[in-house]
């Protein structure tokens, strides 16, 4: 058989198990599932170094030493959030109104390149928290590892008492496999991590989905705030896992009258400003001719980069910065970059600081994250209402903040970009949003008490008019 039409044929075989066991499992009180959640979370903590290992072996992507905190994220922190949370039977009750958790059914979990094992973690935990069955989808570039970490979550929650089938994941990595699974009529919903040209295929392929577009977000240094902290965490979060993560800050904004502090600062932390020619060296690198990023720089650390672009820079560079005037799809460092690479822009006045990172944002990444460093609490408002993103983080570094690590919004390792962003949630993704929620009404009122409310309504401005009409009467007459 063709290798295409035996991975759709391993899709459907997946799915019709998946079904059979989401039916069976759907039956379980929320005590059974938590216990099966528990079981998978300490199994997989005795991996979590490993599957580090094989996803930067495979991918070439980051280093394994940041994937290891990624995979304890996914899971323990993770598991700490959810752990108390209701999402089966009775939810809560007030008001004459009970709400009550329904699984979805069957998940398809595509998983990107960039953080793959962590991202299957958290995927086959939200799911089955849910109630709900999944089938992965792997990315080729990191498909061995992602079946292992899968395979892993497979055995302890079978081990746990989860129905045999529950989850699943596809071995026969293709666009054909992808594409049924995103199709089928047995797939409630699809949970998409990846490129844009695949959320967009999820949400045109006729199953209810929820995917996030790319990062791109701005980090100001307000002149108010410290600056040697606002560079570290910048830092922090443009090498973390070197910069895979598409909350990690693309671009530092500052303030003529700071600009040299935070350039000394950020030469001291380890950044090296590249000249013109060595901007144009690294663009021309960045960038393809078609207009996207060359997946060459996707994790690779920076001294790499000015290896591969022919650029000579101190052995203790961290990160490589562009000092730019213009915002264009056409400028390969106003746009998403997944590796330690940040353009810088000076402008006049907080204002102009606002007005620049709106232009960012429409460029590339709207609705996801950006990030402001500042005191002034006014000027953090005035952000926090003209911004088109979902996260606006303050004092803290991009890429844990806006996955829930640095700050206490919900951990997660897919980020919703809302409407103004083309996806259907603004949230960071938890299992409360793989479930629909029943509710039960109890009747508080009759059609009469509904009809009285109106009569008497009407009878009262009736009421006024005729009065107003006998005052001006009467005053005509009295004339």
């Amino acid at each position: 058989m063709d290798r295409d039409l035996l991975s759709i044929q391993e899709v459907r075989d997946l799915l019709k198990e998946c079904k059979v066991a989401q039916n069976k499992f759907a039956t379980f009180s929320q005590e059974k599932v938590d216990r099966i959640i528990y079981e998978m979370v300490e199994e997989i903590k005795l991996h979590n170094e490993r599957l580090a290992k094989m996803a930067a072996e495979e991918t070439g992507f980051g280093n394994w030493q940041d994937k290891v905190l990624k995979n304890k994220f996914a899971s323990e922190y993770l598991y700490e959030y959810i752990k108390n949370m209701r999402t089966i039977g009775k939810l809560k009750e007030e008001n004459g109104v009970i709400e009550i958790g329904i699984p979805m059914g069957i998940v398809a979990g595509l998983i990107p390149s960039t953080n793959p094992t962590s991202t299957a973690i958290y995927k086959v935990l939200i799911s089955l928290k849910g109630g709900n069955g999944i089938v992965v989808s792997p990315h080729p570039n990191a498909k061995q590892s992602i079946i292992e970490t899968v395979r892993i979550l497979k055995e302890a929650a079978k081990k746990a008492g989860a129905p045999e089938g529950l989850i699943g994941v596809i071995q026969n990595t293709t666009m054909e496999a992808t594409t049924e699974l995103m199709k089928h009529e047995d797939t409630s919903l699809i949970l998409a991590t990846g490129g844009e040209a695949m959320v967009k295929a999820a949400y045109s392929s006729g199953t209810p989905a929820i995917g996030v577009g790319p990062g791109n977000g701005p980090a100001f240094i307000e002149k108010t705030a410290n600056k040697a902290l606002a560079v570290k965490r910048i830092l922090d979060s443009k090498t973390f896992d070197n910069g895979v993560i598409c909350a990690s800050e693309q671009s530092i904004i500052v303030e003529k009258e700071s600009k040299r502090e935070v350039v000394e600062e950020l030469k001291k932390q380890g950044a090296y400003f590249l000249d013109r020619d060595e901007s144009k060296k690294l663009g021309d690198f960045i960038l393809r001719s078609n207009g996207t990023m060359n997946p060459q720089i996707v994790g690779k650390t920076a001294l790499k980069l000015a290896q591969l672009s022919g650029i000579n820079v101190p052995c203790n560079t961290r990160v490589l910065i562009s000092e730019e005037s213009e915002v264009s799809k056409k400028n390969p460092y106003s746009r998403e970059k997944l590796a330690p690479i940040l353009a810088f822009y000076t402008e006049e006045s907080w204002e102009k600081a606002c007005e620049r990172s709106i232009e960012i944002l429409n460029v590339e990444g709207k609705g996801h994250t950006m990030v402001i460093h500042s005191e002034n609490r006014d000027i953090i408002m005035e952000f926090a209402l003209k911004k088109p993103v979902s996260r606006l983080l303050v004092n803290t570094p991009g890429a844990l903040g806006g996955i829930g690590g640095t700050t206490n919004l919900a951990p997660a390792l897919t980020l919703g970009c809302g409407a103004v962003g083309g996806s259907s949630t603004s949230d960071n993704i938890t299992p409360l949003n793989l479930i629909n929620i029943r509710r039960v009404a109890w009747g508080v009122s009759e059609l009469e008490d509904l009809k009285g409310s109106a009569t008497s309504k009407i009878s009262c401005e009736d009421e006024k008019l005729e009065e107003l009409v006998r005052k001006v009467i009467a005053d005509i007459l009295n004339r």
